[in-house]
């Protein structure tokens, strides 16, 4: 699950979750860029695959693994599974890629081979581990690495658990040595209501719990939020649903504050929607819809998982449920009404922040724990917040804060602040080495905060009418690149660069690669992002 908090801030609420190739265009150089390289964006920047084309190249890649993984250096136990394909503009291909071992899943043992036109090679690891274990026998029967989750979610305070699935025996690769582990999934209800998917690793020999992660991730109509919007809706019959065949059939759906189920399609008599329970099904359905186009038109990407297919939209789930998730389980996202029901967590930022964290689990897959899980977490958050920039919308403005509409803190202010994360009075501003044991959603602040100072520089500024005044850690003076580039930055770091267990060194040396890729390695553009680290402390 992906929260937009974990704990409460200035009143009893427990903060919502804000949780979870590109077009054959030529992505041009945007103002202020280095004229020099007029070209270098373009080549880099990855061209749109049909479906018969991206299926073509899943198929090439799957049956080139075995050599892929030989000309890599794995060992002979060892498989490569396809997970992703991107072509760049200039030919390199960059395909991600699951591991097995004896024909067991290697959790943390993802990697990306990037491969260019003249045939060069290198690789991304998530680990330079190299996986063998002595058995893939388990000393330790599934039950037992089943209770110890059941303990996990206990502990958690998740109720109405049930682990109804046998334990999986994996390898896990993710943290040190690799081990042969189980991997249970516990269903429930966490403490706030949000449903909880638990998956829980337990050493197979030992009975240790190794690791846990929550995988339910918390993120014409007059809308509460946006004004009146245009709405992409279907007719059937002599009524139109809330199902946009523009993009990829997303449908929205009305829980009536159930917790379970997909719920009822919205449909109206006349297309012209807004009042009452339609409300918050305005401002979802056109959320998915400008998540969608931003993603398109920036990235050139189709959809979550760029495939062209639409995820769903669920509202008014709960009762007074002060909070909005992503659940890749049902490729869904779904929105509480907040307090006492009158504050829907449909905002255009919540929105693109929760379609984000299915991007992010589609790509560089990013453990929900310790910095990777910061990193996950800003991800959406700086997402969210491009997304609100690309709306360009007089009722909702760009901004650098999140979750400024939907009031959790019940006086006003919005929930996290990028430009000075320290702000809403937990998230940390700078990098240090306890930083991965902060909750997610405060250490995102270190990405969050890289973001704000690659786009619009340190110092004081207004931007759309809101103050900002950005500090570093050493006092040094950034300078902006500019946030369209800032976006395409941290996009390619994602999507080519992270893996599984990205921290913030490596996301520093991924955004570094990814802008010299972009823009060249003398530039502006890769000095900023340099000098952007180093004044947020990450060497």
């Amino acid at each position: 699950m992906r929260r937009i908090s974990s704990t409460p801030r200035k009143n009893t609420l427990r903060a919502a979750a804000l949780v979870a190739s590109a077009a054959m265009v030529a992505i041009g150089v945007q103002a202020g860029s280095a004229s020099a390289q007029p070209d270098r964006e373009t080549g880099a920047s990855a061209v749109q695959l049909s479906a018969a084309q991206r299926a073509t190249a899943f198929k090439s890649a799957q049956s080139n693994a075995s050599a892929t993984a030989a000309k890599i250096g794995l060992g002979a136990r060892e498989k490569l599974v396809v997970r992703d394909v991107i072509k760049d503009a200039d030919g390199t291909v960059h395909t991600r890629y699951e591991r097995t071992f004896d024909g067991l899943p290697v959790l943390g043992g993802d990697l990306v081979v990037h491969q260019a036109k003249n045939g060069a090679h290198n690789v991304t690891k998530a680990t330079n581990a190299r996986i063998a274990v002595a058995s893939t026998s388990a000393a330790l029967a599934p039950s037992v690495a089943k209770k110890s989750a059941l303990r996990a979610a206990a502990a958690g305070k998740d109720t109405k658990t049930d682990a109804s699935g046998a334990p999986r025996k994996v390898i896990w690769a993710a943290t040190g040595k690799p081990v042969l582990a189980y991997e249970t999934v516990v269903t429930g209800v966490q403490k706030d209501g949000t449903p909880s998917r638990l998956h829980v690793i337990t050493d197979a020999t030992t009975g240790k719990k190794l690791w846990q992660n929550e995988a339910i991730e918390t993120g014409t109509g007059t809308s509460t939020y946006s004004g009146k919007v245009a709405l992409t809706t279907t007719k059937s019959g002599t009524t139109y649903q809330l199902t946009d065949g523009a993009r990829g059939g997303h449908k929205t759906y009305d829980l009536n504050q159930k917790t379970s189920g997909t719920g009822t399609l919205f449909t109206d008599a006349d297309d012209v929607w807004g009042g009452g329970r339609q409300t918050a099904g305005v401002d979802a359905h056109y959320g998915a819809a400008v998540t969608w186009d931003f993603y398109k038109n920036t990235f050139g990407r189709s959809g979550i998982r760029g495939d062209g297919k639409g995820a769903y939209s669920r509202v008014h789930y709960g009762n007074s449920y002060v909070n909005a998730f992503w659940d890749d389980g049902c490729f869904c996202m779904t929105y509480g009404d907040g307090s006492g029901n009158t504050h829907p967590l449909t905002s255009l930022d919540v929105a693109a922040h929760e379609m984000s964290h299915g991007v992010t689990a589609a790509t560089a897959g990013l453990n929900y724990s310790g910095e990777s899980g910061g990193l996950n977490e800003a991800t959406s958050d700086i997402f969210g917040t491009s997304a609100e920039f690309y709306a360009n919308n007089a009722s909702d403005p760009g901004d650098y804060l999140i979750g400024e509409k939907i009031d959790i803190n019940g006086d006003g202010t919005p929930l996290r602040y990028m430009d000075k994360p320290s702000k809403d009075g937990a998230s940390a501003d700078y990098w240090s080495s306890g930083v991965g044991n902060k909750d997610v959603h405060y250490s995102s602040g270190v990405a969050n905060h890289f973001f704000y100072l690659l786009s619009e520089g340190s110092g004081a500024k207004v931007i759309n009418g809101v103050s900002y005044n950005s500090p570093t850690y050493n006092g040094s003076k950034v300078t902006g690149i500019g946030r369209a580039k800032a976006e395409k930055i941290w996009y390619k770091a994602l999507t080519t660069y992270m893996t599984s267990t990205t921290n913030y060194k490596a996301a520093r040396t991924a955004t570094l690669k990814a802008a010299g890729d972009l823009y060249g390695t003398t530039g502006a553009e890769y000095k900023a992002v340099g000098a952007a680290w180093t004044g947020l402390n990450v060497n």
